[in-house]
């Protein structure tokens, strides 16, 4: 599966459990480290644990594969690897904190409006 249909994967997981202001930046060229960057955030613990679990039953129904998670159901930050995506599901506190978009500020930033119920 490419990276950008895993990508949409995650956005509508996420979008399904009303994550907040969900972005995917594209830093393909930018970084060997992935493809694109999925970002939101949720104003509980509870909400980003629930955020994170349908983002992984939703890539391994797709038959996606989790290949790294970072952090915890107690954690205010958790990442997850999915190949050429990595996705960041944080409180809303520490996202504004580390705005990971502005140190990536230079990637193009994806529409994802089809994704999304808006």
């Amino acid at each position: 599966m490419d990276s950008l249909k895993l990508t949409q994967i995650a956005v509508e997981a996420a979008d399904d459990k009303h994550a907040n202001n969900i972005k995917v930046l594209d830093i393909q060229e930018m970084s060997i480290v992935a493809d694109y960057f999925v970002i939101m955030d949720a104003s509980s613990s509870r909400q980003v644990e629930a955020i994170v679990n349908e983002i992984e039953d939703q890539v391994e129904a797709n038959g996606g594969q989790i290949g790294h998670k970072e952090g915890n159901k107690n954690s205010s930050w958790i990442l997850l690897d999915i190949g050429d995506v990595i996705i960041h599901v944080f409180l809303n506190e520490e996202r504004e904190f580390y705005n990971l978009e502005k140190l990536w500020s230079d990637a193009k930033e994806v529409d994802i409006t089809k994704w999304t119920k808006a």
